[in-house]
């Protein structure tokens, strides 16, 4: 199998340039194709994975391969672009066997990380520690405050996720005060913080490669009734959800323990995108929390629980929280308080 995804790339040898391809034998063998930029951190990263260096990388891993040259080569179809496609199969030519078969994959390495061994759960865990601890100082010296921009608010929080230990944002940070809150994935901008906004704020951080991610919503002095009582409603399906997190309870029933709570007070069609997602190497992975979802939660597996109401012209509210899954249950990995927050 031909792997060219460079966080798959990661997670089977260590390795985290930028740039690179593995292929992983029969035998489970494997080799490691960079260039010469990566030429010391491959060694530092992946010391136990052979490895080439050339700029071709395709070539470079195919040039190395030990089974039988017309064997068929597995792709990874999400990842393989037409330049890359058309790589293989001069790389696949110049080897003498133009003929190969190349099979399509779609997720298998993905599936494979889902469970979270020790190591990778105590990354996450650090990576929800930056969280915590910068979100902490973000309330404590007062940089979420009424003439301040969303865009200010963002660079301080990263600035502070950083300091706290983050390699770097998980994601583009998302800061909605306002109306801004009605849209899920709003881009910080100029808007000035106002009395009476709910400000929702989403942020994650990444340690050694792993992410994490988290969302708060506070407001800024007396905010309007009918966003306190949305409020209120997020956060009794947000609290819900994560007790409702198990081994063996289905991604769309679990979707469904927060969603019928939402739905119940009226809010549902406010309502309108999945209640979490997987997080890892990537921070949106498998499994699916959502209404469409087969999948089904297993011990090993890190998810999101964030339901939230979007009310146009008026606000927005989201709370979230990554979830480890284990045998005993959700445990949450991001701490910091959810209750109703007036800054």
């Amino acid at each position: 199998m031909l792997v060219t995804d460079p966080r798959n790339i990661a997670y089977l040898t260590g390795f985290r340039g930028s740039g690179g391809a593995v292929l992983v034998e029969e035998s489970g063998e494997a080799v490691l194709c960079t260039d010469s930029r990566y030429e010391l951190q491959v060694v530092e990263q992946a010391p136990d994975v052979a490895h080439v260096i050339s700029r071709e990388y395709v070539a470079g891993v195919l040039g190395r391969r030990r089974g039988p040259a017309g064997a068929p080569v597995a792709v990874e179809a999400d990842a393989v672009t037409l330049t890359a496609a058309a790589a293989l199969r001069r790389a696949l030519a110049d080897l003498g066997a133009p003929e190969t078969p190349v099979i399509e994959t779609s997720g298998l390495v993905e599936e494979v990380r889902r469970s979270k061994d020790s190591g990778e759960l105590a990354l996450i865990e650090q990576a929800c520690g930056v969280l915590d601890r910068a979100w902490t100082h973000m309330l404590t010296d007062g940089l979420i405050s009424v003439g301040r921009t969303e865009r200010d608010v963002a660079a301080d929080l990263e600035h502070a996720m950083r300091r706290a230990g983050s390699d770097g944002v998980a994601f583009e940070t998302i800061v909605a005060t306002g109306t801004n809150g009605a849209h899920p994935h709003h881009v910080p901008g100029d808007r000035i913080l106002e009395a009476g906004d709910l400000v929702v704020i989403d942020f994650g951080a990444t340690v050694s490669g792993y992410a994490s991610d988290c969302t708060r919503t506070v407001a800024l002095g007396q905010v309007a009734d009918r966003l306190v009582e949305a409020y209120d409603v997020v956060l009794r399906a947000q609290l819900a959800g994560v007790a409702a997190v198990r081994p063996e309870i289905a991604c769309a029933d679990l979707d469904a323990v927060s969603r019928g709570i939402i739905d119940s007070a009226g809010f549902g069609g406010y309502f309108g995108h999945s209640l979490g997602h997987g997080v890892g190497l990537d921070v949106h992975e498998a499994p699916a929390v959502s209404t469409r979802s087969t999948s089904t939660l297993s011990d090993g597996d890190v998810i999101t629980i964030e339901p939230g109401i979007y009310l146009p012209g008026l606000g927005g509210i989201r709370i979230e929280d990554t979830v480890a899954v284990t045998s005993g249950g959700g445990r949450c990995l991001t701490t910091t308080s959810k209750a109703f927050s007036v800054l």
